[in-house]
Order: structure tokens, then sequence, then C-alpha cells
């Protein structure tokens, strides 16, 4: 398979905290809009705070697996791009729905360590434009990857925790952009990679009603080499190439209070250093045609940002049985106007959720939940972006549904 896949692609597959980041990996991580750091309890803290695994029941095996549905709806987009009128500039990007699965997995102990396991799907976009201007840079942008992260945790005292873990992503992508009758130029690019991160974790409990977590994920380079093929009025031709992609740290910290054993608000706040995305630069093994040079061999900036996210999460024991929970999120986007794009039409974000889990056994749990990821609409003015785009982007955000179940054995 071809080993290439450029860093636009990536950036927008891996966007956090506003864009196409996945935080939400279980039933109560949607519901409570990722708002699940500090108070975790069950086979999702292996991937949400490894360090709570050993504050669970230790005679106690946990294991969740189950299944987000994302809808996400097209972009629009009014405007202009350069000298091309709203007439021909203006589009909407195409439907997209993904199936995301995930399992968690935590280990019975008879000692200060434990051992969890998780297969999430940290991240994913599928990106498509049909409009004439907008196919000239994302025809159809795919990422599609899966994380498996062990971790191990360690009871320092009834009260204190710390973890660890290694975070393997293998990813396959996909990038096409076409001219058509505006340009003669094309690009078809498949390509895969598996990289190697790591995450930490921390959990403290001063008082039994409240609990304090932090966990850190590890910016994970992705160093591409593979082919790409580039076409220049109908004539293709094959090159080596090379990019060097980063995915960011990130940083959270969570706080949790519960009342009466029944009512849990949770408050997180995220970090994410976007500040490492900088430029889009590939090397190839030889000159490549002079007429595309600038399209596709020209580094170009991209100046991401650090962002911030902030997170409330409510959890209701309502009967032994039923636990209600819902949760509000406001996420920052990475992206300045000057390097806004096709690939990431993106913006800031109001996210809400809700949803619920079933006890229906001392064993078995299952439940359901449902995330709103709404966009704000962004305008760019004249001259406000490196490329010429003038306009408003609007819709576009994303809609989750995860269904899960829960054993304990």
């Amino acid at each position: 398979m071809n080993r290439l896949i450029t860093l636009s692609m990536i950036a927008s597959g891996f966007l956090m905290a506003g864009g196409y980041k996945i935080p939400e990996q279980s039933v109560n991580s949607t519901a409570l809009g990722a708002a699940y750091i500090a108070h975790t309890t069950d086979a999702d803290t292996a991937y949400y705070n490894p360090a709570n695994m050993s504050f669970l029941d230790p005679t106690i095996n946990y294991f969740e697996a189950g299944l987000t549905l994302a809808h996400l709806p097209s972009n629009t987009f009014v405007g202009t791009h350069g000298a091309i009128p709203a007439s021909i500039a203006s589009g909407e990007s195409e439907v997209e729905n993904l199936p995301i699965p995930y399992t968690h997995f935590v280990k019975s102990t008879d000692s200060r360590w434990r051992f969890g396991m998780s297969t999430t799907t940290p991240a994913g976009l599928t990106k498509r434009w049909e409009s004439p201007v907008q196919k000239m840079y994302a025809e159809e942008f795919t990422l599609q990857n899966v994380e498996i992260n062990p971790v191990v945790s360690y009871k320092v005292s009834d009260t204190f925790s710390v973890a660890g873990g290694v975070r393997a992503v293998y990813s396959m992508g996909k990038v096409y952009s076409d001219g058509g009758t505006l340009a003669p130029a094309k690009r078809e690019v498949e390509g895969d990679t598996l990289e190697y991160g790591y995450n930490l974790a921390l959990a403290w409990k001063p008082t039994p009603d409240v609990s304090v977590g932090i966990t850190y994920r590890s910016k994970i380079d992705l160093d591409e080499e593979g082919d790409a093929n580039l076409y220049l009025a109908g004539i293709g031709r094959r090159f080596d190439a090379a990019v060097s992609v980063p995915i960011p740290a990130a940083l959270n910290i969570g706080i949790s209070k519960t009342w009466r054993d029944s009512l849990t608000v949770e408050l997180v706040y995220e970090r994410t250093y976007w500040s490492a995305y900088e430029t889009l630069d590939f090397s190839y093994g030889e000159p490549i045609q002079p007429a595309l040079r600038d399209a596709f061999d020209k580094a170009k900036p991209k100046n991401w940002v650090d962002t911030n996210s902030y997170r409330i999460g409510v959890t209701y024991q309502y009967s032994d049985k039923l636990t209600l929970m819902a949760g509000y999120a406001y996420d920052e986007t990475p992206i300045p106007d000057t390097t806004l794009s096709y690939e990431t039409p993106d913006s800031d974000a109001h996210i809400f959720s809700a949803g619920f889990k079933y006890k229906h056994s001392d064993s078995l749990s299952y439940g359901a939940a449902i995330l709103y990821d709404k966009k704000v609409n962004r305008t760019l003015t004249t001259g406000a972006n490196l490329d010429g785009i003038v306009g408003e982007f609007a819709d576009g955000g994303a809609v989750l549904a995860t269904v899960g179940i829960s054993y304990r054995f």
C-alpha cells in the first residue's frame, strides 16, 4: 500500500478540541461530553484515567464494548475564492456517517498493581466536496485509525494512585484533489502508518466525596514515507515522497464532587498543544512537474495555536438500577483565519450531551447516549486568508449516538 498521508488530512483527522478528534469512547464519556477524568467508575477507566483503576473493586474484572455512529452534516461555504466569484466558489460538502467501535478492559488484582487495555478510534475523518473549487483542494480526505492502549496503575496509598501506558496508533488514509475544469492538476494519495506514544495519569481522593484526576497524552510524530501520484493535464507520474506529521500532546485536569452518593458534578479543563503544527512541507525523491510545485511541493504555513476545552458533566444515580447523565462543553478551534481550509472548515463549538446506564444484573449493564456538536458560523473577510477564501462557513458539526454493554466478572 502507498504509505503517504498528507499532513492536512492527518491534522483534520486528529483535530482535537474543535473538529474531528473523538474523545467520546464509551457510553459514559458520550453522555458526559468527555467531562470524565476525575470520577471514572467502569471499564472505560482504563482509557479516561487509568490511575483510577486502583480504586475499582480489586476482586472484579471489568469489560465494556460498544459502538458510536458519528453523523457529520454538510459544511456549507458561501463566498468567493480569489478571483473566483461566489456563483462558482460556493458549495457544500457531502454528508458522512462513520461507525466508531471501542472496547475497554480492567483486570482484577491482588496487589497494588492493576492492568487495563483499551481499543479505541480516537480520531477519524471523511470530508468530501464535489463543488468545483473545493474539489481542487479536498475531493476526498479520509482517515481511519485504531489505537491500542495498554496501561498499568500503582496504588501509592488509599487516596493516591498513578498510571502510565503505551499508545500504538495504526492509521489508513486517502487524499484526492482534482482541479477539474478549473485547473489541470490532480492528486491521488493513499497510505498507512503505525506510530507510538505514551500516556500518564494520576488520581487523588482528598475526601471520600471529592476526586481529582490529571491525564497527559504525548505528542506522536508520524514520519510518513510512501507514494504520490501527481497528474498534469491528464498525464500522471509517480514519486517517492515523505512528510512528518505531529499529533499534539494533550493535558486534562478534572475535579468532581459527589453529594449523598447520588449526584456527581465534574469539571474538566483540556489543553491541546496544536502549536506543534507549523507547516505542511512535502519532500520528493526527485523534482516533480514544474507546474505543480506551487500546489504540491511548496511549504505551506499552518500556524495552528494551542486550544482550551471546558467541560462539565452531571451524573445522577436515580435508582439502584438507573443512572442518568448529561454534559456541556465549549471547544476552541486551533485554526487561525489565515490558514482555514476546505479540508478542515473548523470553528469553535458548543457541545450538548445526555445518556443513561441501566443495571440489568450484578454482572450485566447497558446504556445509550447522544451528543450534539454545534459549530459556530465562521466568516473570513477580505485579506484574512492566505488562500484568498472570503465568505462564511456554516453548518457542519456532528451528532454522535453511542450504545454499549458492560460486564463484570
